[in-house]
């Protein structure tokens, strides 16, 4: 499979898994100095065979690249090992982060942010290279940052992975939100238990990737 059309595959699969609506964007490392970034269309509604855009790590966003690009621009730079990002809006993730509040640990998919979520506590668009620059800071070491009132972006060492952490992320959401209607206070995975379950062992990944893409026109 090319990376045009896995790219694709990963932008109707945030697109079907309801993810991402009119906004949003997601992008696989080509190289140490370039990536590519789906097109700048509703994810959901990429069509196959649409082409992407190569993008620099360092310098300006080419033209008829969206500029919240740069978050991803910034990210690669600063993290060598990511192989794929996603930028998406999560309902669930978009309520939580209202409250000024990131999902905690409560289930097995919680586990994979056992280092934490960045919360960046602003619902503006990043749109310019100094607050992309201090997001990627401020997710230093962690797979995901949610942006209050505007969003998820993940992390991976492959756009599976980045995929696949964004449906675990709004699955964390969706849990905390629960446990906070119940006005119980519930059971945390402890630091042990997550060391643990953060694995990719059993094509766990694998899976899930399989079960977001099932039935793509060019799976």
């Amino acid at each position: 499979m090319t990376t045009e059309v896995k790219l694709r595959l990963a932008a109707r699969a945030l697109g079907r898994a309801g993810l991402a609506h009119a906004y949003g964007h997601c992008s696989m490392r080509l190289s140490a100095d370039e990536f590519l970034v789906c097109a700048p269309v509703p994810m959901g509604q990429v069509p196959p065979g649409a082409a992407g855009t190569v993008v620099p790590v360092q310098g300006p966003l080419p033209d008829g690249v969206l500029g919240e690009v740069r978050i991803h621009q910034q990210l690669y730079r600063a993290r060598p090992e990511a192989g794929g990002i996603t930028r998406s809006m999560p309902p669930k993730i978009m309520a939580l982060s209202t409250l000024g509040r990131v999902p905690q640990m409560r289930h097995g998919m919680g586990a994979y942010f056992r280092a934490g979520m960045a919360l960046w506590d602003s619902p503006l668009l990043i749109r310019d290279d100094a607050r992309a620059e201090a997001l990627a800071a401020q997710m230093a070491g962690m797979r995901a940052g949610v942006m209050r009132g505007n969003g998820l972006v993940t992390v991976g060492e492959s756009i599976e992975e980045a995929v696949v952490l964004a449906w675990y992320a709004e699955d964390a959401a969706r849990i905390e939100l629960e446990v906070l209607a119940s006005g119980q206070e519930g059971v945390l995975v402890s630091a042990e238990e997550a060391a643990l379950r953060d694995t990719w062992g059993g094509r766990i990944m694998d899976r899930m990737w399989d079960y977001l893409t099932f039935g793509d026109p060019e799976g």
